[in-house]
């Protein structure tokens, strides 16, 4: 029994079906092992993309994604994917190898203090000192990960407790046999190297993994429904806000929906909740949420921070009655202390405030949810019109309603860019819940190709799109070489505008410079076929339908494709840079 068949066990136990990495040799028993147990190991050309795609699989699934990354370097590359992971709240349990235990702290190659540059990253990291410690410390790991406010967690893995003992018994023999003229002291370090060795494995064999702890989400108290439902019950203008966080248990997403359509309340749905009711309910608003908030007497935020998304909490009005459902303590209260404070899953918590309402009758706020539907209506006039625009190539608010009318009803979104994909969002719309993936609250750039990997393995029936900007392309185009030898037929759409547009309105305007912002129309579909994939180029709104057509049907018969769309200016998002 080595250390790698040991991970592989724990895994197999708690339900992983993937494995992500990229190849080295501080970690390769794991990968063998995992192999033989039946989970599929994917390899990526980056560490990022690894980690990117089981944050991918922890959110759609609910159940942590794993990845493992070698010494060193492997560990470095996955810092900005793990911090995503941090601030959008996702499961994920990262492995990663280390050097022999008897030579940490003394120059080996790729050793380096691993534990100290994870540990503002994670919720928890940690190190193993013998083999049968590593069953009961993954064990923790994947419970730490998804128990309170989920989020990543880092185990480090010793080279020398991942390779079967006799293996690891050969390398330190060669330097516990000294010569006969050995000095006394190179004689102790043989004697000590014979002894760690049998140290490192004693027990490992008659090692049990551990059973699948019990976990529970925190549940509200009855005094936080009841208070809110009174209110709600006396409300004229009422606005729920539902956001990634109450998607935490993603089982549950079917009954989270039926609870937000049985209270009635006009929602907004941001981040992964967004698709919770489908495409087009009667319900869901779209546009002019700031006017909506601001308006509203009673503003119930379910797993939504008043963060740089809410302006700070200063987009709810005033003499709003708030309520707050989140697991985080310090996001509750985060800019904006609301008059119910619920320290709870926030998925559960309108389940129970559902319970908690008698059905919404026909005249309940119907006032109100007119009034909102109304400029859902006017906006969505607006973005039609500017849609018609001529441009000196493709429109890409065109382009994105084309696109919204041709996607399949089984569909996964995945987003990931600045302008072009920002634009996206006002337009396609995701067809159930757990169908859209974004970066979340950090806004990293460089998801696409890891998430799509993820959406692709958890849905294999699924079409799945990655929307890119031309810029966050350059972060995953060498991924079409994961695609294609794994055999993941994902649509990519580049809205390719030769710029960092995002940055370049603001700062072209402010500046009077593009220093930095201006790319080139790239030939990024011919990259793509010499990775394998099948690339398509879009210079004209009239090649727009036969050409997504072509790409649904090679994604269809198993072949990635890229569609590279050259995209005309338009002022649609001038004056929406965050700050």
């Amino acid at each position: 029994m080595n250390g790698g068949a040991l991970i592989a066990q724990v895994l197999e136990r708690h339900g992983v079906r993937f494995l992500f990495t990229l190849c080295g040799g501080h970690i390769s028993p794991i990968l063998v092992e995992c192999k033989r147990r039946g989970i599929r190991v994917i390899d990526t050309r980056n560490e990022v993309t690894a980690v990117f795609a089981a944050d991918a699989v922890a959110r759609l699934t609910g159940i942590p994604g794993v990845a493992a990354v070698t010494a060193g370097p492997g560990v470095t590359n996955a810092v900005t994917a793990l911090e995503n992971a941090k601030l959008a709240q996702s499961p994920v349990v990262l492995l990663g190898g280390a050097t022999a235990t008897v030579l940490k702290g003394r120059g080996a190659l790729q050793d380096i203090d691993q534990l100290s540059l994870m540990a503002p990253l994670c919720k928890w990291v940690s190190t193993v000192g013998r083999a049968r410690d590593l069953p009961e410390k993954l064990t923790e790991a994947l419970y730490v990960a998804q128990e309170g406010v989920p989020g990543p967690v880092f185990l480090e893995c010793p080279v020398d407790l991942l390779y079967d003992a006799e293996i690891v018994r050969s390398w330190y023999e060669a330097r516990s046999k000294p010569g006969g003229k050995a000095s006394l002291g190179e004689h102790a370090q043989a004697a000590y190297l014979r002894w760690h060795t049998r140290w490192l494995f004693s027990g490992s064999d008659d090692v049990k993994v551990p059973p699948v702890p019990m976990r529970e989400p925190a549940l509200p108290g009855g005094g936080e429904v009841r208070r809110t439902a009174e209110h709600l019950a006396q409300a004229e203008r009422p606005v729920l806000v539902v956001g990634s966080q109450a998607l935490t248990e993603a089982g549950e997403a079917a009954e989270l929906a039926h609870a937000v359509a049985h209270l009635g309340v006009p929602v907004y749905l941001t981040g992964m909740a967004r698709g919770l009711l489908g495409a087009d309910h009667p319900l869901q608003m779209r546009h002019e949420r700031k006017k909506a908030l601001r308006e509203a007497d009673v503003v119930v935020l379910a797993g939504v921070p008043a963060d740089f998304r809410l302006d700070y909490g200063a987009q709810i009005g005033r003499r709003a009655f708030l309520v707050s459902a989140n697991r985080s303590l310090d996001e509750l209260y985060k800019n904006r202390r609301p008059q119910v404070a619920v320290h709870a899953d926030p998925g559960r918590f309108l389940r129970l405030l559902s319970q908690a309402m008698p059905a919404a009758g026909a005249g309940r706020w119907e006032a109100w949810r007119e009034q909102l539907r109304d400029r859902d209506g006017a906006r969505e006039e607006e973005i039609a019109r500017m849609a018609e625009h001529p441009t000196e190539a493709v429109n890409p608010l065109a382009l994105c309603r084309e696109v919204e009318r041709v996607l399949d009803p089984n569909s996964v979104l995945v987003a990931d860019g600045g302008d072009f994909v920002a634009t996206a969002s006002y337009v396609m719309r995701p067809r159930g819940p757990l169908r859209w993936l974004d970066p979340g609250a950090f806004g990293t750039l460089g998801v696409g190709a890891g998430f799509a990997i993820g959406a692709k393995l958890v849905h294999p029936e699924a079409e799945v799109w990655v929307i890119w900007g031309d810029g966050s392309l350059g972060y995953g185009l060498s991924e079409f070489d994961t695609f294609v030898r794994h055999g993941i037929p994902v649509i990519g759409l580049v809205g390719n505008d030769a710029c960092w547009m995002q940055i370049a309105r603001e700062q072209v305007e402010i500046l009077h410079d593009d220093v930095g912002c201006a790319l080139r129309r790239s030939d990024y579909h011919v990259a793509a076929e010499g990775l394998g994939a099948m690339g398509i180029v879009v210079r004209t709104f009239a090649e727009v339908p036969a050409a997504l057509a072509r790409a649904k049907e090679a994604a269809r018969v198993g072949r990635p494709v890229l569609l590279n769309v050259h995209l005309g200016a338009t002022d649609f998002r001038k004056g929406s840079i965050s700050m």
